[in-house]
């Protein structure tokens, strides 16, 4: 029975989604070269539950979307949250900030004008930084087909420390002077 539940267990932790009970039972039988019936599966992972409803462990299988998979026991959830607020703030890709900085400087803005500026489609880009709040929907343009003006958002000023958008650097806080094009070099 230890071998059965050790599989079980690495079914289901490997798992990015819920497991079926019936897939379940088609893998342990194929890998076990046995027949394991549902009714095994079903007590297996009754007794994993049992060995990890003590405090000992921080997550539990739970039955879910039709299937089985680990989760973090309710205890846990602010620990977890905390992690993954974390992680969604890592840096950004480079196409992903060169389409902030176009909307951050040009706002209220169309996809299709931050295209025309990129030179490259910046469905994804907009799409993910939506997801992440850096940008908003402002509103709609007064053009042809009504396209969605996008902006930044409150969280985009937390994002970067800044509390107004003029508080941006200006692009002439950022040319270097070794790259002007005409100056006499001292001659």
């Amino acid at each position: 029975m230890n071998l059965l539940l050790n599989h079980l267990q690495a079914l289901i932790f490997c798992a990015t989604s819920p497991v079926s009970i019936e897939e379940l039972q088609k893998c342990l039988s194929e890998a076990l070269v046995t027949e394991v019936s549902v009714s095994d599966v079903l007590e297996g992972i009754e007794q994993l539950n049992a060995q990890f409803s003590t405090d000992a462990f921080a997550f539990q299988i739970y039955a879910i979307g039709g299937g089985y998979q680990f989760l973090t026991k309710p205890a846990y959830q602010d620990s977890v949250s905390i992690l993954l607020k974390h992680k969604s703030k890592k840096k950004l890709s480079a196409s992903s900030l060169e389409t902030l900085a176009i909307i951050a400087y040009k706002q209220p803005i169309t996809r299709s004008q931050v295209e025309q500026i990129r030179g490259v489609s910046c469905d994804y880009a907009i799409q993910r930084l939506l997801e992440k709040g850096l940008l908003e929907i402002k509103g709609k343009a007064n053009t042809i087909g009504r396209p969605v003006l996008f902006g930044t958002s409150q969280k985009f000023m937390e994002y970067f420390g800044i509390n107004h958008l003029k508080d941006l650097p200006q692009l002439r806080d950022l040319a270097t002077e070794e790259n002007t094009i005409g100056e006499a070099a001292g001659l």
